[in-house]
């Protein structure tokens, strides 16, 4: 773990201690850090364990006993305060932060959270509108033996979160499987009453046609031709009694 809150300036001695504290918050970990925090360095075991864990908050709430920070410690103990906070909360309001790092004013916020961004700490945007910072992605921080339970709860909770996206999906995947079968049988139906109607079509076509298709003289001859059963003899009939009119016309006047 690189120590880069140390300040240089400190006396040789120091070398010592920077070797120990390299794996100071692994040995609290594993419960080996107890020796560290009850010897002549506990103030600065504990200095470590506010800069692995704590917020510029908690450094404030025991500075009488905490060795002293120059700017640049505490700039970057704010910054990872701002890194607490985006754990948190994606959305932090300007007064929020103002509290929480111990600022006068929104330059000086502002100023500071544009440090953090190119220093690869977070990376966001700054509303000046609607003052707060939005938070896209922020470094992550060392993890206590007490939050464990907590961050296997929430993996456990993202895991029954997985299986039921999951079965969503696959219920989805079967119903989409079931519709495209239905699609498919009616696409089938439709095609073979389709090609039955073209047959029923054909055959009512070939039949008008046969039909139709006789020869031109006997259609004539039928037409002149008149139909059994009709009297012929009628117009001679007709001729024969205009005749016997006139005859006897004629018979009437000779006799006269």
């Amino acid at each position: 773990m690189q120590l880069t809150f140390w300040d240089p300036s400190c006396p040789k001695k120091t070398g010592r201690l920077l070797s120990l504290l390299s794996s100071a918050v692994e040995s609290e970990n594993r419960g080996e850090g107890r020796e560290l925090a009850e010897s002549d360095f506990a103030s600065t075991f504990r200095l470590l364990t506010v800069f692995a864990y704590g917020t510029y908050a908690d450094y404030l709430a025991e500075a009488r006993n905490l060795p002293p920070l120059t700017e640049a410690q505490k700039n970057k103990l704010r910054h990872l305060s701002v890194v607490t906070l985006a754990a948190k909360v994606k959305c932090i309001p300007y007064a929020v932060l103002l509290e929480a790092l111990a600022l006068r004013n929104v330059r000086q916020l502002e100023d500071l959270v544009i440090e953090a961004v190119y220093a690869d700490v977070l990376r966001g945007s700054l509303d000046q509108r609607h003052q707060r910072l939005e938070v896209d992605y922020s470094i992550g921080r060392d993890i206590q033996r007490q939050d464990l339970s907590a961050i296997a709860r929430t993996l456990q909770e993202w895991c029954v979160g997985c299986e039921v996206v999951l079965s969503g999906i696959e219920e989805q995947v079967s119903r989409a499987n079931q519709h495209k079968e239905q699609q498919l049988g009616l696409k089938q139906q439709i095609e073979s009453e389709v090609a039955n109607l073209k047959k029923t079509i054909k055959v009512t076509t070939a039949a008008a046609a046969a039909a139709t298709s006789q020869d031109p003289e006997q259609h004539l001859t039928e037409l002149r031709e008149p139909a059994p059963g009709t009297n012929q003899r009628q117009p001679s009939k007709k001729a024969s009694k205009g005749k016997g009119l006139r005859g006897s016309a004629k018979i009437w006047s000779k006799s006269n």
